[in-house]
């Protein structure tokens, strides 16, 4: 079983600023994940933009690719917080 450190109130609370920011992080990415996926879509269902049609669909590859990237740090930087508050 893990005994909990006992922490200073300010790095405490700096712990919390830091995990709010890590959310926030995500966030930006899950928001830029969403951008490019609609703006994808957009210029393929749009007749208008048929001569960028390979922007649109370089938009849904790379979409996935930061959503990924974005979970992908979100965890680890949350695995690393933890770390903090427990004794190993």
């Amino acid at each position: 079983m893990k005994e909990q450190l006992t922490l200073k109130t300010t790095d405490t609370l700096a712990l919390e600023r830091t995990r709010l920011a890590n959310e926030r992080t995500f966030l930006a990415y899950f928001r830029t994940f969403v951008v490019f996926v609609s703006s994808g879509v957009a210029i393929l269902k749009l007749s208008i933009l048929q001569e960028i049609t390979p922007i649109g669909y370089s938009l849904l590859i790379i979409a996935p690719v930061l959503l990924l990237i974005g979970a992908l740090r979100f965890f680890y930087v949350k695995r690393k917080l933890k770390k903090y508050f427990y004794k190993a």
